[in-house]
């Protein structure tokens, strides 16, 4: 196992990368660092989470990055019932995509 500091909503904030977990397809287990939100399908990230302030486009652009070089399959969240069961690489790619075009939408 390795324990991963990627930075998020605070500068420690690391997950830990499983090989062995999901079958033998890696896991990453990544408490609220990134977080599996109810639709299991995509995460998110927040800098602070009992505020609900976001992080900022380019930290959450540097956690993708800094979880790219991980084979996993399944990511953990830190709560119960929250687990993207496959594909959690996608599932961090194209929520931290969503999250950046949101971020950078212009305000109505």
């Amino acid at each position: 196992m390795t324990l991963a500091r990627i930075g998020g909503h605070f500068d420690g904030a690391a997950v830990l990368h499983w090989p062995a977990g999901s079958d033998g397809r890696g896991a990453l287990l990544t408490g609220d660092t990134i977080t599996v939100v109810q639709d299991r399908q995509w995460v998110s990230f927040m800098w602070s989470y009992p505020n609900l302030i976001p992080l900022d486009a380019a930290t959450v652009a540097a956690i993708v990055h800094r979880v790219e070089g991980y084979r996993f399959d399944r990511v953990y969240g830190g709560w119960w019932g929250r687990t993207v069961v496959e594909d959690g690489p996608a599932a961090i790619r194209r929520s931290a995509q969503r999250y950046i075009t949101h971020l950078n939408a212009p305000s109505s």
